[in-house]
């Protein structure tokens, strides 16, 4: 397809609104967000303030909020073409409501693409610095102490420790338990296990005992360097711990937690959903906003502004609702996150076949 000076000029608009609500918005929070944290702001330096915390900040807002900044772009400058008539002037002159609906869905997939890349790719490692800024000098939410763990390391391979202090590194009465089917082959049991990097790890005061039938073999020492394939945050999990990962690092998260009976993955399984979701709905809430502003109604721009806040704050509830679902076990994350955008959907086709008439 061509692009015309028509597809341009619509792009133009949608795509220059859209950075101008961001710009606007973001300005907003950033005011809220100084005079809700300005005392601990007092206990930071100043460089890490700006570069540490608000540099990450603002992209990570940005992109949270993407999908109303969008739907708050399409209703705006759609409702002044209209308002001026220039919707009318277009479709007087040959050009379908099929054809005009082009150039809206080509910004949609450069907004989609651009906020993808960085949700998956950016965001993430900035989310790092921005996390540990907060942590130190707002609210401490990182997780350095657990307590029972138990999970499976590898197949037929179950690991407990009593205790786990980050700080140190270190697990208390810790225990690797071995299993051919239903039959336990060893159990290595030591008083403390240090973890050092890539699952190596150091027992104190440690006993193998090793089972053959009904023979039993012990070895005991001192220390001993080996392999766990187990690192702390496979079981230290913070609440914002999601927010630090890839995307690519979410899906191999999630899948070694799976193997090792991890139940408490849901956020990072939301996460994961959440990201390829907020991509579709780039182009549903174009196609609503597209659709619901592209007549003249009686009370002008404000009305169709009005219904467009309206529907991009229900959008919104509707996908915190599905989530806390998720949550709570009543559904699967993917069906959470997917099912604010198939009934937008229904809802966006209904208006576009009642504006194409």
């Amino acid at each position: 397809m061509k692009i015309k000076k028509l597809d341009l000029y619509i792009i133009k608009k949608f795509l220059g609104t859209y950075i101008f609500a961001i710009m606007l918005i973001l300005a907003i929070i950033v005011m809220f967000d100084i005079n809700e944290k300005i005392n601990d702001f007092f206990k930071a330096p100043l460089s890490a303030t700006i570069f540490d915390y608000y540099m990450n900040f603002l992209p990570y807002m940005a992109n949270q909020f993407s999908p109303l900044f969008t739907f708050i772009a399409v209703i705006f400058f759609t409702s002044k073409l209209a308002d001026n008539s220039e919707i009318i002037a277009i479709l007087s002159s040959g050009v379908s409501f099929k054809r005009l609906l082009l150039p809206y869905m080509f910004s949609a997939l450069v907004i989609a693409s651009f906020t993808f890349v960085l949700d998956a790719f950016v965001i993430p490692p900035a989310n790092v610095e921005r996390i540990a800024y907060q942590n130190k000098y707002i609210k401490d939410k990182s997780v350095d102490y657990g307590v029972n763990i138990q999970m499976q390391v590898a197949p037929g391979e179950i690991a407990y420790m009593a205790r786990f202090d980050n700080r140190s590194k270190s697990a208390y009465n810790f225990s690797l338990e071995k299993f051919d089917g239903k039959v336990l082959k060893s159990r290595l049991t030591a008083t403390s296990a240090v973890y050092d990097t890539l699952y190596r790890w150091t027992l104190r005061s440690y006993m193998i005992r090793d089972f053959n039938g009904m023979k039993e073999n012990i070895t005991n020492g001192i220390k001993l360097d080996t392999i766990i394939p187990i690192e702390p945050r496979d079981f230290l999990i913070a609440q914002n711990d999601h927010e630090k990962m890839t995307t690519p690092e979410l899906k191999e998260y999630i899948e070694h937690q799976r193997m090792r009976g991890v139940a408490n993955v849901k956020s990072f399984e939301i996460e994961y959903h959440r990201r390829f979701a907020m991509t579709g709905a780039a182009f549903i809430l174009t196609l609503i906003g597209m659709a619901l502003s592209s007549r003249k109604v009686k009370g002008g721009m404000g009305v169709n502004i009005g219904i467009g806040l309206v529907l991009s704050f229900t959008y919104i509830l509707f996908s915190t609702v599905t989530s806390t679902f998720a949550i709570l076990g009543y559904t699967s994350p993917m069906v959470a996150m997917w099912i604010p955008n198939i009934v937008y959907l229904i809802i966006g086709i209904f208006l576009y076949r009642k504006a194409d008439i």
